[in-house]
Order: structure tokens, then C-alpha cells, then sequence
């Protein structure tokens, strides 16, 4: 008598589904698992319909992976539902994690975001303006949009999460490490995070210098890199020093810098105000003015898209404060 198969769904939130790709990525070790596993919900690679992912008995779905940040009012209903249809709930790639790069949505609010994509953009043909709303009558037909959130969040602002694998999308390494312990019965304890707990410095095959200064912020398409050295050390922005590892440094080795989609260690609460800290620490303040240090600090440009360009949400300010009225 065969074994009984894991029941296992695959959801998305306000989502690129480059995390659904990362799965289809598995290659042969998908099939694998399609033989071990009966996938009872996946709407980006089947026909699903929330109608289906309601319709599972509470608790019957013994892995769910849920990527995605929480965006919109359908995206919290879905979260919601497959905590209370599964047994293990799974925060998959760095949106679900810690709000991702959609996340510094949290900038502005929803009605500035829609006005910029639908009127603002220099390619957009729209002279009268017309931006969707919640409610509109097409062809006789009758459609509702789920409602947009001011704030976007992390899975884990909502519902409870079991597992963590981050990344933009991640890494094949990990999505298989994931999917062996869901086969195997060998998963680690819950709130586990499939990753490695040292920074990704530790891991960098770079050259470090001993006395570190920067005197000079530089842009990474503007400057020639030299391949062997740190990238700190050329001026150039590198959130290795507060990025937890676990990648396989491969942005590193294909001469781009860390850009922190694999969030904070397990210790660091905060990723930006982590590198902010590690900046400060290596400003040439014992040989620079004043106001040369402020001209070294005026070269970052876009400060929060470049320390929390992945993990804002999930961060000590989470959003920009926006008064009533504006």
C-alpha cells in the first residue's frame, strides 16, 4: 500500500511570482516532488480559484508556502485562510519575509500610487484621468477590486508563520533544502529560517582592507570595480556586512554588490539601521571636515531604497509618515 501523499499549496500576495519561477526552477527535483505530494492549491502554474482554497477542511493542508507581501485586502484574506487550512505555513522569498522591494510602496499611500501608474508616467495615455476603482460596471458586468493597503506588510504582520526561506527569489539551494525536509518528515524546529546565521562578509571571497575608510561614495554603473576587492573599499555600497548568508554570494561573484534581499541575521532587528551603523564606523571622520563628511553622506543617493530596499516593512519604521490631508 502506497504511502499517503502531503497535501500541499503554493498562494501569492501582491507578488511578481519570480518566487513561483524559483520552484519551477527545481528542475528534474520538481518532478520529484509532484510524485510525492499532491499540490491542492497553486494558481499561478494551475486553475485554482479561491473558491477551491476555501472549500479545503481547516488543517488539511500540511505545507503551505505563501510568497508575496500583504497589499491589498484579498491578499490578507488569502494569508488568513491558508493559516487556518494548513498545518505549517511557509513565508516564501523576501517579499513574504519582510515586505520586499514592493514594500517601499510604504513611502507614500495608495491613492499617490495609483495616480502615479495610471496619470503621471510620461508613457501613459489616459487624458481623462481615469484611475480604477473598488467598484465599476464594465459591459453590463459588475467588477470589484480587492481594496489597496496604505501599509504593506510581511506575512508575519498578519498570520503566524512556521518557516522562513527569503531571497528575491531565493535560491534554488534553499528552495531544495525546503522541499527535502517537507519530503523527508526532517523539518527543523518552526520559526526556523533556511538560510545561514552569519552575515554574508563572512562568506565574501573578496579582499577586505585592515584600516577601512571610505572617502568617497561611488555608484556601481559608474565606476570601474576592481573584481578582487572588497566593495566597500572602492567607495561602492555593499549591504554584505548586514545581510544574513546563505546565497552563495552570487551577486558578489559576478562583480555586483549585495543589495540585502536575504534580510538581517537572526540577532539584527533592524537591516538598514545594521548598515547605517556599519557606514558610520568607516566614514573617514579622523581625516575628514565637517563638511567633507557631509558631502561623503550627500553621494548616497536614495538612502532608504538602498538600505531597506527589501525589508522596510518589517523595519523599526516600517513607513513614511503620511498626515491626514496630504
Amino acid at each position: 500500500m502506497s504511502a499517503k501523499k502531503l497535501k500541499v499549496a503554493i498562494a501569492l500576495g501582491s507578488s511578481c511570482a519570480g518566487c513561483d519561477v524559483a520552484i519551477v526552477d527545481l528542475g528534474e527535483k520538481l518532478l520529484e516532488v509532484f510524485d510525492r505530494v499532491d499540490i491542492v492549491y497553486w494558481p499561478t502554474a494551475f486553475d485554482y480559484k479561491l473558491e477551491d482554497l476555501k472549500a479545503l477542511e481547516d488543517g488539511s493542508i500540511d505545507y503551505a508556502l505563501f510568497d508575496g507581501a500583504i497589499g491589498t485586502s484579498e491578499d490578507r484574506e488569502i494569508a488568513e485562510l491558508l493559516r487556518e487550512k494548513s498545518k505549517n505555513l511557509v513565508a516564501f522569498g523576501a517579499c513574504a519575509c519582510f515586505g520586499g522591494l514592493i514594500g517601499l510602496a510604504n513611502l507614500t499611500v495608495a491613492r499617490e500610487l495609483l495616480e502615479t501608474v495610471y496619470v503621471r508616467t510620461i508613457s501613459t495615455d489616459n487624458p481623462n484621468k481615469v484611475i480604477p476603482q473598488p467598484k465599476s460596471d464594465v459591459n453590463g458586468l459588475t467588477l470589484t477590486l480587492p481594496e489597496k493597503l496604505d501599509t504593506l506588510l510581511p506575512l508575519s504582520d498578519v498570520v503566524e508563520v512556521d518557516y522562513f526561506v527569503p531571497g528575491c527569489p531565493p535560491e534554488s539551494e534553499l528552495v531544495e533544502k525546503l522541499f527535502t525536509g517537507i519530503l523527508t518528515g526532517e523539518m527543523p524546529p518552526k520559526g526556523y529560517t533556511f538560510a545561514e546565521e552569519h552575515t554574508l562578509c563572512e562568506d565574501c571571497p573578496r579582499a577586505k582592507s585592515e584600516t577601512r575608510k571610505i572617502l568617497e561614495v561611488k555608484r556601481r554603473h559608474l565606476t570601474k570595480v576592481d573584481p578582487e576587492k572588497c566593495f566597500l573599499d572602492q567607495g561602492i555600497l555593499c549591504m554584505g556586512p548586514a545581510t544574513r548568508a546563505g546565497c552563495g554570494a552570487k551577486c558578489i561573484k559576478a562583480n555586483m554588490p549585495c543589495r540585502g534581499c536575504m534580510g538581517p541575521t537572526a540577532n539584527v532587528r533592524d537591516q538598514g539601521a545594521k548598515f547605517l551603523s556599519a557606514i558610520a564606523s568607516i566614514l573617514g571622520e579622523d581625516t575628514a571636515s565637517e563638511e567633507e563628511l557631509a558631502k561623503i553622506v550627500d553621494q548616497i543617493v536614495d538612502p532608504v531604497g538602498s538600505f531597506y530596499r527589501f525589508t522596510l516593512p518589517s523595519s523599526i519604521l516600517k513607513r513614511k509618515v503620511v498626515r491626514e490631508g496630504a
